[in-house]
């Protein structure tokens, strides 16, 4: 959740529009339905904002690379596999996930 004092998800978006990184090799339409944090440490809210984003219409919950990263701080969320973990589990065996964007 800090990380959004330096990073507003641009990246993220520019490889949307791209079909870049998780996203090559995409040829359907991508809607963004919502982007949320984490909501700090140790990130339990990760999979209440999930549910909520598959709610509203998501079909795929993207984590954004600076999770795993750790970019642009080089320091990567300590629970980013627990929340992964968590979410995959949770939710409806239809839905995919991308632990990365670029």
């Amino acid at each position: 959740m800090q990380t959004e004092d330096y990073c507003p998800g641009t990246t993220d978006f520019k490889m949307i529009k791209e079909r870049k990184g998780a996203f090559e090799g995409i040829t359907e339409d991508i809607e963004i339905i919502g982007f949320a944090n984490c909501g700090g440490c140790p990130g339990k809210k990760s999979i209440l904002r999930a549910r909520e984003l598959v709610k509203r219409g998501a079909d795929t919950i993207a984590f954004a690379s600076c999770i795993q990263k750790g970019t642009p701080l080089g320091y990567p969320c300590p629970f980013a596999k627990k929340m992964e973990s968590l979410i995959q589990n949770d939710l409806p065996d239809d839905i995919h996930f991308l632990n990365y964007t670029h």
